[in-house]
This record gives structure tokens, C-alpha cells and sequence, in this order.
């Protein structure tokens, strides 16, 4: 424990549950749905409205060996080398193996995708997919459609909600096990202010971070306030400086800010061409899967191709596909391009990388249990070892709904649930949506210290900071940069908190919360990017351009001191280490961590 978490007023009310769920996509919404369904008392908190999750936005599909002639070896294959190296086998073949199953569950759900006229799944191809085995729904409207189902599930179940609400910090025992979370409501849900949801299982299924810079596909709620809880809460994380930015994002100007509107992979995959200004191809030759490569490949030879002719975008070229295909294979892109003034049917798509998947997150093993007790992890937020160093094309949403399922599984069982399902709260105490919760006034929890609070105006600097300095490319010197910046925004912070009353305008509340979480997340993000001196994945160091199996395959775990300093640490191969090392259960392996090194040269050699 480090026994530091966000300045906030104490609780006000309080609910009882046995496992609270924090998120409402695919992740969140599949492990709630299972965990009430084996009678727990389930309480799920989301940060907008149930419908408002992070999986709503997935344009391209859900991939799955569903196809004729597909297995899960070749998913498996396919996986393994997009990540160039860092994924944990174990963890994709349980995602390979168990996906298509669980996409089936889904659709016994409620879910609906398109068909062929023969009435099968209809597939197409992403980058990295040799064959097509993505299955999608209402053309590129997937996640829209997985949403609906879900929450219509939750809300057919009667499972006890709490929308609007920004969760703050874990709750804690004293021998550090998971007590339940701190939460603010933001004034439209069932509470108002800040109050606790008290259980012995959370699990974070809050989404990525993509906030943390200037342009991204995520939505705004996209704050890392998982990843930051969770190293607040003692929690490790890794990978985290694999940050995917996706090839293929409408470029909207230089200066166009916040969420940027998504060109589908699976555009390229119904055969989409990149072209520079002259129409030329130029991912030709540079992959055998041309324009299909990896989508770190892709977007690193976009950036290329920008740098090179000094142009701020490349060109997505469609124009072939013709009115018909356009408007019912993609309508939600047609009509996002022609929001913006562009015709796909009959103009190239001008896009550029923008900052779109985080694949790291906290460290799970495959039961997404992390290193604190009865905290659980699943979908972006975690680090399953799935992904590696870059994500395969429409993998995500598959892992949130087979790792939700393995925590489900997991808590079900679990031996911290010894008295069954808790009054007050869940389907089986008949307390849904709309019921009223026990609110009783609760002390504030105990702590050695309180995080200096940044003002709501920091959110932009540090997006800013992010961009210049740890964006697609990188280098010691920009990554120093960024680092000294973000570090001058801390100490701001600290000096204006020991002023009487603080500055004016950092007082606990929403904004102020997300940009400090903000912070953190940047801090340990450029600290794990500043260690790792190769290039691999989606992590490009300009200053170092090859990739380094023999001192770098290898994971790096970081986690934050009492006084919330970055520590980084580097496991021993390329396999991941159990998060609780002994547990003779513990599925993921046996490899103990790596004691902490300072210097990089000081790595041990790939046995």
C-alpha cells in the first residue's frame, strides 16, 4: 500500500455489495452480468451514463476464429507476432481458444451481428489478420450494437447501478486486502457527493487513457482514473509504454484537440489503399501485407511518409468501393466524413495517427486478479499480457469478454465471499437500478498522506506535454523534457496545496480529480518509456530505431513510492511473473520479478 490517494471530502453515504464493477463495456458489464447471475450482490459505477462506455465507440468488430478454415492457432499466430515479441502465450491462447465460445455467449445475449445471405457470421480482414475472422454489426457500428445488448441485459437483470459517478480510490484492510472504492456522484445519478461502495472484490473495467493526449479516438471520460487508482492503491502496472496510435484517424488540422473521429482498419480490410498527395501507395513493399501490416507498422510508415514530404497527412483511398458499399458497409464513417467536409465516394480520406489503445495497463494474471488483494483488472485498463507491444486489430473487445468471464469465474469461487451475498444491494436482494441504497455517513478512510490537487486548466498542458514528448516518436531528449515539465506541474501543484487554502481553483471535484489523475498516469508512463532505449511495438525511440531482444525482451513493471515516485523495475525474460509470487495457483508462470535496477546496461541477458 502506499497509503496515498486523491484530496476529497469524506464519504457521505455508503452501500454494501459483494463485488462492485467499475465500468459499463464490454469488460465491465460481461463480469457484472456473470457475478449476479451466481447470486453476488453486484454493484456497477460508470463514470457517464451505462450506455456512455468505452466499447460503444469500436467501429471495426470483435475478432474470433469463427470463419471456415480458421482456428485459434492461427488467431494465436497472428497475435503473437503484432506484438512483437512481449506477449504472454499462456494468456493468448486462453483469449484464442475461449473467444469464440464467449462471442457465441454474447450473442445468446442479445447481441446481433451481420450476416451472409446464408445466414452465417459475415468476416472481414484487419491489419494483422491473415485471414477474415472479424465479425462486425450494423456494418462499423460494433460496439454500438455489443452496447446495447449488454445494458439491456443489465437492465432486464435489475442490477444495482450507479451512473455518473467518477470513481476516486480503492478502500483497504489493514493488511492492504480490497475493502471497496471511494466514488463521487456527479448530480444526475441516485446519490449526490461522495460516498463509498463497501466489497471485497472491485474490479476496474474503466477503459484507457487516451485524454493523456491532445488528439485521440477516445471519448473525454477517458482519464486513466483506473490505472491511476489502482497505483495509488500499490498497484503494479506494466507495458504501459506501449501506447497504440492508430494509423488511420480523419485529420481534422495540426491543431484540432480531444476526441478525433476514427477511420476504421476495417475500411483497409474491405481494400482501402494509403496514398500521399500524389495517389501513390507507399505501404507497398514495406510489409507483405501492404496497407494490412500491423497497425504500429502502419502508422510509423505514415509518419514516415509526413516527415519525408513535410505534410501533415497522408490520404486514405476508398473512392473505388462506390455510393452502395460506403453506405451500408460504413455508414457511421461516411457520415462522420461528410460531417467534416469530405466525401469518401468521391475524395481521399485526409488521416494521420492519433493516440488510440493503451496496451499496457495494471498487471493481472489470467484469473485478472493484480497485486492487491481482491482487486481485479479486465479490458484496457489491464495488462493481461495479451497484447504485448501492440494489439492486434479488433482483439480488445474479445479480451474484455473472455478475461471478464475468467474474473467472474474467479470471484464466484473465491473464499473472500465466505458469507454469501451481502443485504442491501444486487439482484438477489431485490435492490436494482431504482432502488434507494442504505446511505449512511461513514468516516473518511485513513491515510498517510493526501495527493496535491492540479487545477482543471493543467489538463491541457499536460495533453500538450504528452504530445510533443512521448507521441509516436520519442527520444531521451524529448522523453527528458516531457518529464521535467510534468515534474514542474507536481511541485506547482505541491507548493499552491501548502498555501493557505490552495490556489482557487484546485478544490476537490471532477476536473481537478481527472487532471491529477492525468498526471500520474503521464509521470509513470514517460518513466517506463525513458527505461525501455529500443524501438518495439507501437513504442518508437527515434534515438534508438532497432529493437533489442537480447536486453529488452523483457516486460517493465513500475509502481509509485509513498511519496508518488515512478519506480521501474524490468522482469527477467519475456514471460510474465505471477502477481502474487509463491501462490502455488497462480497460472501465468513461476519467474520471480527482477530486484530494481537503476541503469538499464545493468539488465540480465535473455537466457
Amino acid at each position: 500500500m502506499t497509503g496515498i490517494r486523491l484530496t476529497a471530502p469524506a464519504p457521505g453515504w455508503a452501500i454494501d455489495a459483494d463485488v462492485v464493477v467499475v465500468g459499463s463495456g464490454v469488460a465491465g458489464l460481461t463480469t457484472a452480468l456473470r457475478c449476479a447471475a451466481a447470486g453476488l450482490a453486484t454493484v456497477v459505477v460508470t463514470k457517464a451514463r451505462l450506455d456512455d462506455g468505452s466499447t460503444r465507440w469500436a467501429q471495426g468488430g470483435i475478432a474470433a476464429a469463427l470463419g471456415e478454415g480458421d482456428t485459434p492457432e492461427q488467431h494465436l499466430d497472428d497475435t503473437l507476432v503484432a506484438g512483437a515479441g512481449l506477449c504472454d502465450e499462456t494468456a493468448v491462447r486462453a483469449l484464442v481458444t475461449e473467444g469464440p465460445d464467449a462471442v457465441r455467449r454474447l450473442i445468446d445475449t442479445g447481441a446481433h451481428f451481420d450476416t451472409t445471405e446464408t445466414g452465417a457470421i459475415a468476416l472481414t480482414r484487419e491489419g494483422g489478420h491473415h485471414r477474415r475472422r472479424i465479425a462486425h454489426a450494423g456494418g462499423d457500428a460494433t460496439g454500438a450494437e455489443i452496447s446495447r445488448a449488454l445494458v439491456d441485459a443489465v437492465r432486464s437483470a435489475a442490477l444495482h447501478t450507479i451512473e455518473n459517478a467518477l470513481v476516486l480510490d480503492l478502500l483497504t484492510d489493514a493488511e492492504g486486502r480490497t475493502e471497496g472504492v471511494t466514488l463521487h456522484v456527479m448530480g444526475e445519478g441516485q446519490h449526490d457527493g461522495v460516498g463509498a461502495v463497501h466489497a471485497p472484490a472491485v474490479v476496474l473495467a474503466t477503459g484507457g487513457m487516451g485524454q493523456v493526449f491532445s488528439a485521440t479516438t477516445n471519448p473525454p471520460v477517458s482519464t486513466g482514473d483506473g490505472v491511476a487508482l489502482a497505483l495509488r492503491a500499490g498497484a503494479e502496472v506494466s507495458d504501459l509504454e506501449f501506447v497504440q496510435f492508430h494509423p488511420t484517424v480523419l485529420f481534422l488540422g495540426a491543431d484540432s484537440e480531444g476526441q478525433q473521429p476514427l477511420v476504421s482498419e476495417a475500411v483497409r480490410g474491405e481494400g482501402a489503399h494509403l496514398v500521399d498527395a500524389s495517389g501513390t501507395r507507399f505501404m507497398l513493399g514495406q510489409h507483405e501485407l501492404a496497407e494490412l501490416a500491423p497497425r504500429d507498422i502502419v502508422a510509423k510508415a505514415i509518419t514516415r511518409q509526413m516527415q519525408l514530404q513535410g505534410t501533415e497527412h497522408m490520404y486514405l483511398d476508398a473512392r473505388h468501393f462506390g455510393a452502395t458499399m460506403w453506405e451500408q458497409r460504413f455508414p457511421t464513417i461516411l457520415a462522420a466524413c461528410r460531417t467534416h467536409g469530405i466525401d469518401p465516394v468521391t475524395q481521399p480520406i485526409p488521416v494521420a495517427p492519433a493516440a488510440h489503445y493503451a496496451s499496457g495497463g495494471v498487471r493481472t494474471d489470467l484469473r485478472g486478479r493484480t497485486t492487491v488483494p481482491g482487486l481485479y483488472a479486465c479490458g484496457e485498463v489491464a495488462c493481461t499480457g495479451v497484447h504485448g507491444a501492440n494489439r492486434l486489430a479488433s482483439n480488445s473487445l474479445l479480451e474484455g469478454l473472455v478475461f471478464a468471464e475468467r474474473i467472474a469465474a474467479d470471484i464466484t469461487g473465491a473464499a473472500g465471499l465466505p458469507d454469501g451475498p451481502r443485504s442491501g444491494s444486487g439482484a438477489g436482494s431485490g435492490a436494482g437500478s431504482g432502488a434507494a441504497p442504505r446511505r449512511t455517513p461513514v468516516a473518511a478512510p485513513a491515510a498517510a498522506r493526501t495527493v496535491p490537487l492540479l487545477t482543471a486548466e493543467s489538463r491541457t498542458p499536460i495533453q500538450r506535454i504528452m504530445t510533443r514528448g512521448a507521441g509516436v516518436i520519442r527520444s531521451a531528449g524529448s522523453l527528458a523534457t516531457a518529464a521535467d515539465a510534468l515534474d514542474a506541474l507536481r511541485r506547482d501543484a505541491a507548493a499552491a496545496a501548502a498555501e493557505d487554502g490552495g490556489p482557487k481553483d484546485a478544490v476537490p471535484g471532477v476536473e481537478a480529480w481527472e487532471a491529477t489523475n492525468l498526471l500520474l498516469v503521464s509521470r509513470v508512463l514517460v518513466a517506463a518509456a525513458r527505461e525501455r532505449e529500443e524501438t518495439r511495438g507501437c513504442h518508437w525511440r527515434e534515438d534508438r530505431p532497432d529493437r533489442d531482444d537480447t536486453a529488452w525482451r523483457r516486460h517493465l513493471v513500475v509502481r509509485v513510492t509513498a511519496d508518488g515516485q515512478p519506480v521501474v523495475r524490468a522482469t527477467d525474460s519475456a514471460a510474465f511473473p505471477p502477481v502474487r509470487p509463491g501462490d502455488p495457483e497462480d497460472p501465468t508462470g513461476t519467474a520471480p520479478p527482477t530486484s530494481l535496477r537503476t541503469d538499464p546496461a545493468d539488465a540480465p541477458e535473455e537466457p
